[in-house]
């Protein structure tokens, strides 16, 4: 399922994996050996994510698109 939130992914060299973060929804990450599987897995945290909050009555965020840096 394809998520509309931003991801960033960049190498770890402390993980030695690529992480992947939604800066959208707090604590949301995972990892890859790989940039593919990574953005691959953090699809599915994402919606665990979502699942997760829904189930304990916590607010989801609307997904803003390009977030803006200062």
């Amino acid at each position: 399922m394809e998520s509309r939130y931003e991801i960033i992914i960049y190498w770890s060299n402390e993980d030695s994996a690529y992480i992947a973060e939604v800066p959208e929804l707090p604590g949301c990450m995972a990892d890859g050996s790989t940039y593919h599987k990574a953005f691959s897995n953090i699809e599915i945290i994402i919606q665990e994510w979502i699942g997760t909050a829904k189930e304990l009555g916590r607010p989801i965020p609307q997904p803003k698109g390009k977030l803006m840096y200062a």
